[in-house]
Formats: C-alpha cells, structure tokens, sequence
C-alpha cells in the first residue's frame, strides 16, 4: 500500500535522529494519520522537540512553529491579531504560530486558562476566530504539546475537557545506555537534524489519514471498545470516566495503529497497546486510588487500570 510506504519511510527518517523509540514514535504517527493530537508527559531533554522538527522536516512543504507558554502568553500570541497599516489605513491580519502543519506547544500547562481556551478551538476545530472572524488552519496539522511532571510552581492544570481533545498521552523518556552511545556519536560533528530531507509530500500525508478510514474493525472489536470505554465509567477508583469522544479514539486509533504494522484490518492487540495512550488522560481517579499508587510507575498503574476494565468488559476472541 502506497500509504503504508510512505509512513514506512516516514519513520525512518524520525528514527535517525530520535533512537530508539519506535513505539513512541508509532503513537504520534497514528495520530498524525489520525488527525489528532499528543500530549506528551516528561521531562526536560528527551528529544521532544527534535522529534517535532524531524517531522517537520521529513515531510516536504510543512511548515513548523514551536511556541513556548509562560503565564504572561496572550491568545493573541498564539493565533495572531489584526495590525492596523498605516498606507492602507486598514485592519490587516497577521497569523500566529498555531498557523503551522507541525505545531510544538511547549510547557502547554504554564499556560493561562485564557491561553489554553484559544489552542482548545484550534484542537478541536482546526480553525480560531480573532476580532469576530473564523479562519481556518492548514491542513495537516498536528499539534505535539508538553508538559513537565516534576516542576508544578507558576503552571495550570489543564482542564478536563483539553485533555479530552488529545488524541493520546505518551512519554518519550530516557534513551537506553546504548542508544544514548549513539546519540554522542551522532552529534560529533553537528546535529543529525542538520542532514534530515524531506520523504514525503503532504499529498502522500493526507492520502494515509484518508487509507486509515478503509481499514476494517470487526464489530466485535468495536462492540469491546464501547464496552471497556463504559467500564472505565463504573469502576470505583474512577471518578469520572471516559467520554464517547474516548471510544471513537480508541477505535480510529486502532485503525491507524493497525495501517501502520501493515494490516488492512484491526486485532485486539492493537486495541490493547494503545488502552494506555488514548483512555488513560481522560479518566479522573479517585484520591484514595491516586495515593495508594502514587510511588507505583505509570506503566504498572495503567496496567492495574486496564486489568479492573478487563473484568467488566472481557477481550473478545485471541
């Protein structure tokens, strides 16, 4: 498939200059072909930013833009104001950074609620209104956002329904001792993202989100997906569970995920991988649940999680 040969050289070219992180750079991938978006949670020097110019920069014609949050960042900021000119003695728009096929928020959460409510529109309708008037954004547009787990003084919490309109949460984290070797290695002589070309076009980009619709789910994959997605609503160390917007992520993902290992079609594994990614940032925990795993990894707490959703919503089939 056309589609999978250009994700396929896609990749490649992320992975030589962010190593090894396959799975991770999977996951933004699948959102990419998802149209959606990823919130990344970690800490500083793990190649976020690298990964988001690599992208940029392996896909001919994009544009990319990275913005920096602090608390004094307007909405202006982000989606541009109208200056007035002085020869035309007119109003004339000048667009913001969100104006962008790679958009790279950083710190998203220091950010104000006032701030955080202007990306909230570009997000969810890929589009922003200034002085009364909608302009949309350019597509594709993949917006890459993070936030630090460590520093909380002078940030704000990102609001529930925000982090509902990420497509999923995923952390790049540190590089094992022989990929970080090789990382030293690689910038000897300069940045390995100094060599990166484009390899593909933004025609080939829109064609796989279009190939991710024409991959099959089963329905009863999709009847699974509904009903782990209601179990995360019912379990006593959930608060507030996954919305409706949760199961048609899981289940685009699904497919995505399914275009990129080469499959026309989706199996319960990939379901399973991508549990933790798409439904995790939409479920608000119990306290009692938070403190009593608050030493625990993510991974394994998220683990726990899909374990209890798994006893309501059994997975079909092998």
């Amino acid at each position: 498939m056309a589609a999978v040969d250009a994700a396929v050289r896609l990749q490649e070219s992320i992975e030589s200059v962010v190593r090894g992180k396959r799975e991770e750079i999977t996951l933004v991938l699948a959102a990419l072909a998802c149209e959606g978006h990823v919130l990344f949670e970690d800490v500083p020097g793990t190649a976020k930013t690298v990964l988001a110019r690599a992208i940029a920069q392996s896909i001919d014609g994009a544009v990319p833009s990275r913005i920096q949050c602090t608390p004094d960042l307007q909405p202006a900021d982000v989606t541009g104001s109208a200056i007035f000119d002085q020869k035309t003695r007119e109003f004339e728009f000048r667009p913001g950074p969100i104006f962008a096929n790679v958009v790279l928020v950083d710190e998203i959460n220091r950010a104000t609620q006032k701030t955080q409510s202007a990306l909230l529109e570009a997000m969810a309708e890929r589009q922003v209104t200034v002085d009364g008037v909608t302009r949309p954004l350019t597509s594709p547009f993949l917006l890459l956002a993070t936030e630090n787990p460590i520093e909380h003084e002078g940030t704000f919490l990102l609001p529930e329904a925000q982090l509902d309109r990420f497509l999923l949460r995923t952390a790049l984290g540190y590089p094992d001792e022989s990929d970080e070797r090789q990382i030293v290695l690689d910038q000897r002589h300069g940045h390995p993202l100094e060599s990166v070309e484009p390899v593909v076009s933004i025609g080939e980009i829109r064609a796989l989100q279009h190939a991710v619709e024409d991959v099959y789910v089963d329905p009863l994959i999709q009847s699974w997906i509904v009903a782990i997605v209601r179990a995360t609503r019912e379990l006593d160390i959930v608060q507030l569970g996954a919305s409706v917007r949760g199961s048609l992520s899981l289940e685009r993902c699904a497919r995505a995920w399914a275009l990129l290992q080469g499959r026309s079609y989706a199996v319960p594994d990939d379901v399973e991988v991508l549990f933790g990614p798409v439904l995790a940032h939409r479920v608000l925990f119990t306290p009692a649940f938070l403190a009593s795993v608050r030493a625990r990894p993510r991974r394994e707490v998220v683990s726990q999680f899909y374990a209890r959703c798994l006893e309501r919503a059994p997975r079909p089939g092998p």
